[in-house]
């Protein structure tokens, strides 16, 4: 099934998923949004590699478009979508591309379904489960959203997010990202919070992994620190480590030639 162009519309495990579907090829590069984005974060990616591959971007549960169900969110139930719309769009394999939470879903994704999978790229991810402190501190941003909305929470977390020369010289860029934020219901942002925190490590998982992978991370990133993504890649067979300058936990947006000549290098190594 081809249908392409933006903001299409697929049934799958229940939800009404928005997608953007562009270009043409062999096995699709798909992209999986960090939290709380939605796809339009990979715009740039999809500009740049649309011209020679398939390239598909969606909304998770709840995020952009995309409906929700009355489950529990959980990385799994994020992994069982992302397999049931590949099955609805009878794509059997991806190269897919994970970045933040996001990598989550696709290290619990490509922990169960192995075969769907012909390669994978960690963005400014991890593999670890949050501390009882990192639990704690998210607990706690969910009382303060109950209390006060999203605006505090936006504020805080755009700061965090980029590095300093982002937040100084791009501030379109910082400003587009917290409007996607606020444009997120505070549901669903709380939803997420309850399912980051209570998510598995997949640090145990690492050694199983045998696809190509790519492993990409913002040098000041803060929320993932590039620590994080060595011990990834120390643990991951057939694995490559890209950092990246002047980039802190967006860094496909904050220095996207640079993500995108790392992301085209490795996809052409897989062609050889």
């Amino acid at each position: 099934m081809l249908i392409n162009g933006k903001d299409i519309t697929i049934h799958a495990n229940g939800l009404n998923i928005r997608y953007d579907d562009l270009g043409v090829g062999g096995t699709p590069l798909l992209f999986i949004h960090g939290f709380p984005f939605d796809k339009s974060m990979w715009q740039p990616q999809l500009d740049f590699f649309k011209t020679g591959s398939r390239v598909i971007a969606y909304d998770i549960r709840g995020f952009g478009k995309t409906t929700v169900s009355m489950e529990e969110a959980s990385m799994s139930l994020f992994a069982d979508d992302l397999v049931e719309m590949m099955d609805v769009l009878e794509i059997p394999q991806v190269i897919a591309c994970g970045l933040s939470m996001g990598g989550y879903i696709l290290l619990d994704a490509v922990s169960r379904y192995p075969e769907r999978f012909k390669a994978i790229i960690l963005s400014d991810t991890q593999c670890i489960a949050d501390s009882p402190e990192g639990k704690e501190k998210r607990y706690k941003t969910i009382e303060l959203i109950k209390s006060v909305g999203l605006n505090n929470f936006a504020d805080g977390f755009v700061k965090n997010i980029f590095c300093t020369e982002s937040l100084e010289n791009k501030k379109d860029l910082v400003e587009k990202i917290k409007q996607v934020i606020l444009s997120t219901t505070s549901e669903t942002v709380i939803a997420s919070l309850m399912a980051l925190a209570k998510r598995n490590e997949r640090c145990t998982d690492l050694a199983k992994i045998n696809v190509p992978a790519l492993i990409v991370c913002g040098k000041e990133d803060k929320i993932t620190p590039l620590a994080q993504s060595e011990f990834m890649h120390a643990h991951i067979a057939d694995s490559v480590l890209a950092a990246i300058e002047n980039a802190g936990h967006m860094s496909n947006l904050e220095q996207p030639e640079n993500f995108n000549r790392h992301l085209a290098d490795f996809i052409s190594g897989l062609r050889k």
